[in-house]
C-alpha cells in the first residue's frame, strides 16, 4: 500500500519559491529547504527530484503567477497605453515595497545561473519572450488607438521595456530609489 504524502506539495512548492527568491539558488542548501519547508529530505527528493529540479519547479510557478499578473494589467479594458504605463509603474511600486530587495526571480536566475545552466536559461528566455510579446501586443493596440505615435516600432519598444524593467529590478536591489524613480520617468517619456 502506497503511503500518502504528509505535506501539501502545492504549499510546499510556494514556500520553496519564497525561500529561493529571498536567498538565491546557491545560498539555499537542501538543509535550508528541509528546515524551512518542514518536509524531510527523502520526501522532497521523491516529490520534486534534486534541489535543482525543485528550483526549476519554483521558477515555473513564479513565471506562471507573474504571467497571469502581467496579462491582467496589459489586457484590461481601456486605453492600452495607459495599461503599459501602469505596468511599468507597477515595477516601480514593487521595487519600493520590497523590503528584502528580492528583485525578480527570473532576473535573479539570469544573473545567478546563466549561462552555465541550460534549463534555467531556457526558462528565462521563455519568460522574457512572453513578456516582450505581451508588451508588443499592448503597444500595437495603443498604436491602433492613436495613443502611440505611428513611427514607433511596438516590437522594438517592447524589447527595450523588457530590458529596462529587468534592469530596474537589479538596481532595485539597492537602496537608491531616486535613481529608479528617474529611470522610470525617462522610460515612460518614450511612450508618447
Amino acid at each position: 500500500m502506497a503511503r500518502t504524502k504528509e505535506f501539501d506539495p502545492d504549499a510546499t512548492l510556494q514556500a520553496a519559491l519564497e525561500l529561493f527568491w529571498r536567498q538565491g539558488y546557491e545560498a539555499t542548501s537542501m538543509q535550508d529547504l528541509v528546515e524551512h519547508l518542514g518536509v524531510n529530505r527523502a520526501s522532497l527528493y521523491a516529490t520534486y527530484g534534486s534541489k535543482h529540479d525543485l528550483y526549476l519547479h519554483a521558477l515555473d510557478r513564479y513565471c506562471e503567477l507573474r504571467g497571469i499578473q502581467t496579462m491582467t494589467v496589459l489586457n484590461r479594458r481601456g486605453p492600452a497605453l495607459a495599461a503599459v504605463r501602469d505596468f511599468i509603474r507597477g515595477y516601480l511600486t514593487e521595487v519600493r515595497e520590497d523590503p528584502d530587495h528580492k528583485g525578480c526571480l527570473v532576473t535573479n536566475t539570469a544573473t545567478e545561473l546563466l549561462p552555465r545552466d541550460a534549463k534555467a536559461a531556457r526558462r528565462v528566455e521563455i519568460a522574457f519572450g512572453e513578456l516582450e510579446a505581451a508588451l508588443a501586443g499592448a503597444l500595437t493596440r495603443a498604436q491602433h488607438e492613436g495613443d502611440l505615435a505611428p513611427g514607433k516600432d511596438p516590437r522594438a519598444l517592447a524589447r527595450f521595456l523588457v530590458t529596462f524593467v529587468q534592469g530596474l529590478r537589479v538596481v532595485g536591489k539597492t537602496d537608491d530609489v531616486r535613481r529608479v524613480d528617474e529611470a522610470v520617468d525617462q522610460a515612460l517619456s518614450l511612450l508618447a
